[in-house]
């Protein structure tokens, strides 16, 4: 199993930017694809980006293509998201999540194994 600590959260103003970090226990952070979800109030879980074991394929949701980048450093133990351009409608709690056996394509919730304990992000107008 991995253990996954995210960080980073905050306020912000509209338009401004935030780096999310999350942070994986163990010597096999390479063997899982890695994925960010965030969850309004009132809202379900949703897919936000992934990335691939090598870090080479990533994927997005729509609504955060050419603002957000995922990136991963597996000697770090690390995965990021690098989040730009932000709205109101990105405020949200922000999990990190591991799948073993799914891939940088792998948006459903039940596809990961493993997730954070989320860290809030509010972006104010």
């Amino acid at each position: 199993q991995v253990q996954l600590v995210e960080s980073g959260g905050g306020l912000v103003q509209a338009g401004g930017s935030l780096r999310l970090s999350c942070a994986a226990s163990g010597r096999t952070f390479s063997s899982y694809a890695m994925a960010w979800f965030r969850q309004a109030p009132g809202k379900e879980r949703e897919f936000v980006a992934a990335v691939s074991r090598n870090g080479g394929v990533t994927s997005y949701a729509g609504s955060v293509k050419g603002r957000f980048a995922i990136a991963r450093d597996n000697v770090k133990n690390t995965v990021y998201l690098q989040m730009n351009s932000l709205k109101p409608e990105d405020t949200a709690v922000y999990y990190c999540a591991a799948t073993r056996s799914g891939g940088s394509s792998s948006r459903g919730v039940y596809d990961y194994d493993y997730w954070g304990q989320g860290t809030q992000v509010t972006v104010s107008s």
